[in-house]
């Protein structure tokens, strides 16, 4: 049996904690006994979510698209929070559905601020005192989009095969150190992600679930945990994770 490492002995830094998979592994993370650092744009529910957590959850409001914001709260992290051994890079959205040719371009500039500019802040921010240490874990937020394409995911897809690429490449640049990667790349997965898809559309959004065991957060949260608490000569490179209900379609073709 294999020796895990004491979750009470970890920091973990963990993006868009106000929903979702970020909600999940705080509330994971905090159990086990571990400190979490945890960002969001939601003021509100960052303070419900210190008040159901207790002590061990430090909520930092930020919003990951902003450098500068996100350089100022890391070098203010004091206390023994600045000392973070797990990185989480969970902030994320799809915005529509549609063809790329009927697209609101300010969509797709949304999806590429948040998913590739937010998680390079926060990687850049962090990653040094990772190195310097000669400790620490980096994973990022993937999905199936990357790998898989489907209509209407245009830059949605394209961002996530960015995370995946981008976190291979760090285990790359990272040889040597004992700093470890991994890509956690979910299917689907019941949470706000097709509600804030649609805009708001709760009708919309309920019939991507509609007769359909998916996964929840909190499977998505115990499989980076898992990975996060594994002795530190292993590197889980990647996790690609679907519901048994979902599986993959034929390749299309347009008869006509």
């Amino acid at each position: 049996m294999i020796q895990t490492l004491d979750p009470a002995g970890l920091t973990a830094f963990v993006t868009g904690v106000t929903s979702g998979f970020g909600k999940a592994l705080a509330r994971r993370y905090v159990g086990a006994g571990a400190t979490v650092v945890g960002t969001g744009r939601r003021a509100e529910r960052l303070d419900e979510l210190k008040q159901e957590l207790g002590d061990r959850f430090h909520p930092l409001p930020l919003d990951v698209r902003d450098n500068d914001a996100v350089k100022q709260a890391i070098q203010g992290l004091s206390g023994g929070l600045e000392a973070i051994d797990v990185l989480v890079n969970n902030a994320g959205l799809a915005l529509g559905l549609e063809p790329a040719h009927e697209v609101d371009f300010d969509d797709w500039d949304t999806m590429v601020d948040t998913n590739i500019k937010g998680l390079l802040h926060c990687t850049h921010a962090l990653l040094p005192g990772m190195v310097e240490r000669d400790r620490g874990h980096v994973v990022n937020l993937s999905s199936i989009a990357g790998s898989y394409p489907y209509p209407g995911g245009n830059v949605y897809g394209a961002t996530k095969a960015f995370v995946t690429q981008f976190s291979l490449n760090l285990r790359a640049d990272l040889l040597g150190k004992q700093v470890r990667v991994t890509s956690v790349e979910p299917g689907l997965a019941e949470t706000e992600f097709s509600e804030v898809r649609f805009k708001g559309a709760s009708d919309k959004a309920a019939k991507v679930y509609e007769n359909v065991r998916a996964m929840t957060p909190d499977d998505i949260a115990e499989a980076i945990f898992w990975v996060t608490t594994l002795p530190r000569h292993l590197n889980i490179n990647r996790i690609e994770m679907m519901p048994v209900a979902q599986a993959f379609g034929p390749l299309a073709v347009h008869r006509g």
